[in-house]
């Protein structure tokens, strides 16, 4: 394809977003940028450096230390996908446990965090040719995205490949946890004042509860392909 498009690809935790949106990425060769993944790495350095202790966040602490926070994608050579770094260092799997999972939500409600980081993401993607997800891509990154895909999927299956996920990587954790974090996650994503999580009016809602990846894969191609043709 010659015509290259904004694909904003919003939903819930452990829908499948990011796995279709690093996917349609590579299908498309558009450049993929996980927005989530940017608010664990906030959530990353707030554990570190005080922002989050004993269990509480401290968002004035948090706030005040923004500006130390420097946020960067790099390309694995091996598995082709980004990868982020925080302050120069490579977190792609320190930002991917329960710990970070139990506050992110919380952090990423922040809105000078959300600020900040959004407009981060316009500039990563204001040539186009981006496949991007997260929770607010459509309704406040980029409202005028060519292509809006609203993901969403059962809670037991949602809960079931999130234990799956773990389990892979070694995380000690339970079913029942997951669903609790998953719902608690749910709820704040929800029910923030800032940018919370909607399908917008103009997003096509994508049910994956009995899809395979593949299949996933092959109905958004589609609609890049739909969306495409509008604009020919």
């Amino acid at each position: 394809m010659s015509d290259k498009i904004t694909i904003a690809i919003d939903g819930y935790s452990s829908c499948g977003k990011s796995t279709l949106a690093r996917e349609l990425a590579k299908s498309l060769h558009y450049v993929f940028i996980d927005s989530g993944a940017m608010y664990r790495g906030v959530t990353l350095f707030a554990l570190r450096n005080g922002g989050i202790a004993n269990r509480e966040l401290n968002r004035g602490l948090l706030i005040s230390m923004l500006d130390q926070i420097e946020l960067k994608f790099v390309l694995n050579p091996e598995t082709k996908s980004p990868e982020l770094l925080l302050n120069g260092e490579n977190v792609e799997s320190n930002i991917r446990t329960p710990e970070i999972a139990s506050f992110v939500s919380e952090v990423a409600a922040i809105k000078e965090v959300r600020t900040k980081l959004v407009a981060e993401q316009q500039q990563m993607g204001n040539q186009g040719g981006i496949v991007m997800d997260g929770r607010d891509i459509g309704s406040v990154v980029f409202p005028s995205a060519e292509l809006k895909l609203f993901i969403t999927a059962e809670i037991e299956i949602r809960v079931e490949r999130r234990y799956q996920e773990l389990i892979f990587r070694g995380t000690p954790t339970s079913r029942d946890d997951v669903r609790e974090n998953l719902l608690r996650r749910d709820h704040i994503d929800s029910t923030r004042k800032e940018s919370p999580l909607i399908q917008t009016s103009d997003a096509i809602l994508v049910d994956n509860t009995k899809l395979s990846k593949s299949e996933q894969l092959e109905v958004a191609e589609q609609f890049v392909e739909r969306a495409i043709s509008t604009l020919a």
